[in-house]
């Protein structure tokens, strides 16, 4: 693989990328997600969810292929380029955002099986459990945070 780069989000100029990054993981991935909902969702990310957290962007040769968002030591969003998946890149992304971010907690929805083993992969484990994700739709949310860091919030 091409030298993986790692820098903080640059704004607006990166917003395009982040969002077709975002709807490429989710298209390969939230197969549980209705299309109104995925929709809904993507509306609200330039406006309301990217700035609510601290983005960094994964580069290869200068393009954007993956993102992370960072919250009080929650990682709030972790997207990888569908076709990118598999290089690395989200391992780099938590590695980064565990050791410069004090990220201890993650949620990731339960229907989510390859995000579920990539995080236990990662050193999280299952801490609790919502019947709905942060809106009230029915998708449930797994709560999980970094094996043996008590006190790590549970949300």
């Amino acid at each position: 693989m091409t030298a993986l780069r790692l820098r903080p989000a640059s704004g607006c100029s990166d917003v395009p990328a982040l969002v077709a990054i975002w709807r490429s993981a989710v298209d390969a991935t939230h197969d549980f997600l209705s299309d109104d909902d995925r929709d809904e969702i993507e509306k609200h990310l330039a406006a309301d969810y990217f700035p609510a957290v601290r983005l960094t962007v994964a580069e290869l040769d200068g393009r954007a292929v993956g993102f992370c968002g960072v919250v009080d030591g929650d990682l709030a969003m972790l997207f990888i380029d569908a076709g990118e998946r598999g290089r690395g890149i989200g391992s780099a992304l938590i590695d980064y955002a565990i050791e410069h971010e004090d990220v201890t907690t993650v949620d990731v929805n339960e229907q989510n099986t390859s995000a579920l083993e990539f995080y236990r992969h990662q050193g999280f484990e299952m801490i609790g459990r919502s019947e709905t994700d942060e809106a009230g739709r029915p998708y449930p949310i797994l709560h999980m945070r970094l094996a043996g860091d008590a006190d790590a919030s549970g949300n």
